[in-house]
């Protein structure tokens, strides 16, 4: 072998390791360009996760801020119903212990009342001799009733006629005269007592207002629900329950609360008609 052939034999080794070297080159370069994405992949995949946290957790504060201020808005509503509502009570009350000066001024009306109020004092009482106590410009209309009291009371319970004793030193306060005034007050009535006065029947026009109100109170809130529901949500309401409201609203004389009444011309005419 001369130089010539041993000069290409080394030519070909060095051709055959340069060719190895770049496929190695090649193969590192690939799996590194391999690494390299899937290391990319995985951080960014990382970074998506923490940003898709960190959003739900500022959505979930957002929603539970909403939440929050939902529930404190309902409630502040709910109080402004209540306190609405508690008003419209308030209102009918005084104006329900406003009508009693009228009844007060109809001398035969009221000593009607004052004999039905003696009578049902006694048959709470029960007593053979009892005290009465009224305002002292009611004295000359309770005595003119006391007798036919006493008989009312005496045939119901098949006994003798009670003794009633008029309280000539201490009355019951008289009517307010106005809204500006103060201390107690009294619209009529009477209270009876025993003799040793451990028993007392607060029979007064004032306290029988109260008591009934008590009663009726249920109702009258169910009755101002509906009809402010019928004033806010119309629409949620049926023709009949509609009519029902304009036929109340005319008869007590609500101009302003017509008006925001669901506006509807036939229900109008209709209650124009009847009332």
């Amino acid at each position: 072998m001369n130089d010539v052939d041993v000069g290409k034999q080394i030519q070909q080794m060095v051709r055959f390791i340069q060719q190895e070297a770049q496929e190695k080159a090649s193969e590192i370069s690939v799996a590194a360009e391999e690494d390299f994405n899937i290391e990319k992949l995985q951080l960014v995949e990382s970074e998506k996760r923490k940003i898709r946290q960190e959003y739900e957790r500022k959505q979930k504060q957002v929603d539970i801020r909403r939440k929050i201020e939902y529930s404190m808005e309902l409630n502040a509503a709910r109080i402004k119903v209540l306190q609405a509502q508690e008003d419209i009570v308030g209102e009918m009350k005084e104006n329900a212990s406003k009508t009693l000066v009228r009844v007060t001024k109809d001398t035969n009306v009221y000593r009607k009342i004052l004999k039905s109020l003696i009578v049902q004092s006694l048959l709470r009482l029960r007593e053979s001799s009892v005290v009465l106590r009224c305002r002292e410009a009611d004295r000359v209309h309770v005595e003119p009733v006391l007798e036919a009291a006493k008989k009312e009371y005496a045939e119901k319970l098949k006994v003798n006629l009670p003794k009633i004793i008029i309280d000539g030193k201490v009355h019951l306060p008289p009517q307010r005269l106005n809204d500006a005034a103060h201390g107690p007050a009294c619209s009529g009535g009477v209270v009876l007592a025993s003799q040793d006065g451990k028993i007392v029947c607060d029979n007064t026009l004032d306290t029988r207002v109260d008591v009934c109100f008590r009663q009726k109170l249920p109702e009258v809130r169910d009755t101002t629900y509906v009809l402010r529901s019928c004033f806010l949500n119309p629409h949620r309401h049926s023709a009949f329950e509609m009519f029902l409201v304009l036929v109340l609203c005319r008869r007590s004389g609500r101009n302003s609360t017509l008006s925001r009444c669901h506006n509807n011309k036939s229900l109008n005419l209709v209650c124009a008609a009847i009332v």
